[in-house]
């Protein structure tokens, strides 16, 4: 990255701040429980923003509430694998011998279900469309 643009950017706030909650995370050996929080923040904003939106402009917005999903999906993954580190797995029917093996199989499919679910308001999104329409547009007129 080069240093000018790391300094118009402001890239360095980010990088600032993040570096400060790291440490402090480390030295009070709160990492993940700092990751947890992190997420659950993001997951409150996104409501909040849809709600905001929707009174707003009276539409919700799908993809940012399957945003909220994604990460609290990821949240549940990110505990259920602190969780799973305390169990011992010595063959391949240990893996599905835990409940809590199955849970992370869950959530794991729960993701990849909202990921599909994310593309496709994506695809379909009323901006996506016009913006599609527009190029056809374009390159008729050319």
């Amino acid at each position: 990255m080069e240093p000018l643009k790391f300094f118009k950017d402001r890239f360095y706030i980010e990088f600032t701040i993040t570096s400060i909650l790291f440490v402090t995370a480390l030295i009070m050996d709160k990492l993940m429980e700092a990751i947890i929080y992190m997420l659950y923040f993001i997951i409150f904003l996104e409501i909040v923003r849809t709600v905001v939106n929707y009174v707003r402009e009276q539409r919700v917005i799908i993809s940012s509430l399957v945003d909220a999903f994604i990460i609290l999906a990821l949240r549940e993954l990110i505990v259920n694998l602190v969780k799973i580190n305390n169990e011992t797995i010595k063959s391949f029917e240990d893996l599905f011998a835990s409940s809590l093996n199955h849970n992370l199989l869950v959530i794991a499919g729960v993701i990849i279900f909202l990921l599909v679910v994310r593309y496709l308001s994506v695809k379909t999104s009323y901006i996506y469309i016009m913006e599609k329409e527009k190029l056809k547009r374009k390159d008729e007129n050319l």
